[in-house]
């Protein structure tokens, strides 16, 4: 009785493994390519549930049915314009035919090397067949002018025919024409960054730099001009107003000295004795406006000032 029991055990436990190895679940994300020996047998299965196999002879083969993320390589490119450029990609794929897939590909890690093959290869002839404008430009759109700065450098843009996003397309279409074999599609392609290389990015900002030096060394001349221009005005309105002054001056001066000249000749001319002593006092006048201790003078004997100092002596 107890060896029967022990056979039963093992009879039981090989069942049961036999069984377990019978059955597999396929998950909603998951599809499934049966193999015997290595080779794929039957059709594959995509549809989630409780399968069987024949254990310890056939082999469940899991596959990713969503789609999976491809990032490619920054690569050096060159444009039809001779512009290099790093060219950043990205592309969403799936396995659409698990049974091709298993027979070209094996797993995802072969598919990935795969699709850097044709994806960089694609994105390179695209790349360099189009000028550098049409990688990165989608449309026509003019910008808007942002001051007197960008109307000077200059808003037109130049016109392009293809555009960043016909470029994708035509990547993509060419890259699933490839792996139309390889039960995988391309879902999604896109260029996720462009860049100039280090070197073509000095000369650009070297470039930009000079131009900007270029406005503003003419923001300056312009400025040197219109302060020279408002100095200008400013002398001229200056001497305007000193001219105006002094005339205005002379012109008081000139009245006040006849209104002078009348009251001293109201004064000084009701007899000939004041006649002569205004005479008298202008020659004293102009004897102390004149004569110091260290002035030496030639008079005529007929001169009004000789009568006077003759007088004196």
């Amino acid at each position: 009785m107890k060896r029967n029991k022990i056979t039963l055990i093992i009879v039981l436990f090989l069942a049961f493994i036999t069984l377990m190895g019978s059955i597999f679940v396929v998950d909603e994300t998951e599809q499934v390519v049966i193999t015997q020996f290595g080779k794929p047998v039957g059709e594959a299965v995509v549809d989630p549930g409780l399968n069987f196999k024949v254990p310890f002879i056939q082999t469940a083969n899991f596959f990713e049915k969503r789609y999976m993320e491809w990032d490619g390589d920054p690569n050096q490119i060159p444009t039809k314009d001779k512009k290099y450029i790093f060219v950043d990609t990205y592309a969403r794929w799936q396995i659409v035919d698990p049974l091709q897939f298993f027979k070209r590909l094996r797993n995802e890690l072969g598919a990935q090397s795969r699709l850097d093959d044709i994806l960089d290869g694609e994105t390179r002839d695209f790349i360099a067949n189009h000028n550098l404008i049409e990688a990165v430009r989608t449309s026509n759109r003019q910008p808007m002018s942002s001051g007197v700065i960008s109307e000077m450098i200059g808003d037109s843009l130049e016109q392009i025919l293809v555009g960043r996003e016909k470029i994708q397309a035509m990547i993509l279409q060419a890259a699933n024409e490839q792996t139309a074999d390889l039960g995988i599609k391309v879902m999604d392609f896109r260029l996720k960054r462009i860049n100039y290389v280090e070197d073509v990015r000095t000369q650009v900002y070297e470039r930009m730099k000079s131009e900007r030096y270029r406005i503003a060394d003419k923001f300056r001349s312009e400025g040197q001009g219109e302060a020279s221009r408002i100095n200008g005005e400013k002398e001229r309105e200056l001497k305007s107003i000193q001219s105006a002054a002094f005339r205005e001056a002379e012109e008081i001066m000139g009245r006040a000295d006849g209104e002078a000249a009348a009251i001293y000749s109201n004064a000084y001319n009701r007899s000939s004795a004041s006649r002569t002593l205004y005479t008298f006092m202008k020659s004293m006048e102009t004897f102390e406006k004149t004569f110091d201790d260290q002035t030496h003078v030639i008079l005529s004997t007929d001169s009004e000032l000789y009568k006077y100092l003759k007088g004196s002596r």
